[in-house]
């Protein structure tokens, strides 16, 4: 039986007709940049995050997750000298793009449960030079909205989503009233990497943006600084998704919601086989969360020897075959690209911990039981050889 950590094959089976067909309309149109098929699909997906006449969403794609980062800060126009408070645990560009912007990242701890932005630790480190908050919502999981946007209308901060790893996910803002991952800050940000949720066949990002003159500079951005060709208002960048990227995520949009709940059902699987072992945490959820499970990340309770057992784990699933990752190994404030700035942040205990801890087992919409019974069969003797 073969195991895959993300089944981006398995699913374009499903739906090959449609992907096919609609790569081949791009080509044959010969519009590959900013074509029919890029306007179609971000009307789909602001209609998709809850896009309304009265409260619009404005999508602004570009070429990747990372470009969507730094487009969000130059729409901001916070740069040189500015604060930024963010987490170490996370994927490396959501701070490089703070680094590259000449932006002070200002890294704080995460949630032990969550592994999202602490908001005690946002509190404490907000200072007159801090401009933003830049939660991450990992593994498929919400940030603290509430208290996040608290702080930031308190402080007068933006607040910029990174939503790379959650799309479709949700808040509980108020009693029965939930809000899409993305779409509850100043700016939301999103990759359409691959093995995202909502992945296409190459690179892919987007801006997300309630405010009608931010969607508009962030085109501008995202083209060079330019609302009319050979007319540059603005220093901006060249960040465009392309048309044929589009219209395949415009063909897998509909099933994303399915995709989710696949997800969610696999894990409910992997809770099931693997509950009641005194040494492994499966997933917390965040009752104000609805978790889309990007990653179904285990935390080992061995806090002090948390490298001896994950490290045998991971040697033992690999010697049996089985995929697994590691997110993430190493926190940003411990990168040699980041000595320089690490002293802005303060001692991040559970990020240092966790990294030590955890590890990711498959996750794809394509698990079956079996091959989840195979995964946790071999979790639990490597585990249990390591005892």
């Amino acid at each position: 039986m073969q195991l895959h950590m993300v089944d981006v094959r398995g699913q374009y089976a499903r739906i090959q007709d449609e992907v096919d067909a609609a790569v081949l309309n791009v080509i044959r149109s010969g519009q590959f940049i900013n074509g029919p098929a890029v306007k179609s699909f971000t009307a789909n997906l602001a209609n998709w995050l809850g896009s309304t006449e009265s409260d619009p969403v404005h999508v602004i794609p570009c070429a990747n997750g990372t470009d969507a980062l730094q487009a969000a800060f130059m729409a901001l126009g916070i740069g040189p000298g500015d604060e930024v408070i963010t987490p170490s645990f996370t994927f490396i560009s959501t701070v490089e793009i703070l680094h590259l912007l000449r932006i002070i990242p200002v890294m704080v701890d995460v949630d032990p449960c969550t592994f999202t932005l602490d908001p005690a630790a946002v509190a404490n480190a907000i200072t007159p030079k801090t401009k933003a908050i830049l939660p991450v919502h990992l593994y498929g999981q919400c940030a603290d909205m509430s208290a996040l946007r608290a702080l930031a209308d308190a402080h007068d901060l933006a607040l910029v989503e990174d939503t790379a790893q959650a799309i479709g996910s949700s808040w509980e803002t108020a009693p029965g009233q939930w809000e899409q991952a993305g779409t509850m800050g100043t700016i939301g940000t999103t990759s359409f990497f691959p093995s995202k949720n909502l992945g296409a066949y190459g690179d892919g990002g987007a801006c997300f943006t309630r405010d009608a003159d931010l969607a508009e500079r962030l085109r501008m951005i995202c083209n060079h600084g330019s609302r009319r060709r050979y007319e540059h208002e603005i220093i901006g960048m060249n960040s465009r998704l392309d048309s044929i990227q589009a219209a395949i995520l415009d063909v897998k949009l509909p099933h994303l919601q399915d995709y989710n709940a696949a997800r969610q059902e696999a894990a409910g699987r992997y809770d099931a086989l693997l509950e009641g072992h005194p040494m492994i945490a499966t997933p917390y959820r965040h009752p104000k969360s609805d978790h889309v499970f990007h990653q179904y990340t285990l935390k080992f309770n061995t806090k002090g020897d948390g490298p001896g057992l994950r490290d045998h784990l991971a040697r033992h699933l690999g010697q049996e075959g089985i995929p697994f990752g590691v997110y993430y190994p190493k926190p940003i404030h411990q990168q040699p690209a980041f000595v320089d700035v690490a002293s802005a942040s303060a001692a991040l205990p559970v990020t240092d911990d966790l990294t030590d801890r955890v590890i990711s087992l498959p996750m794809h919409t394509e698990m079956t039981p079996k091959q989840q019974e195979l995964v946790c069969d071999a979790v639990l003797r490597g585990v249990d050889d390591y005892l």
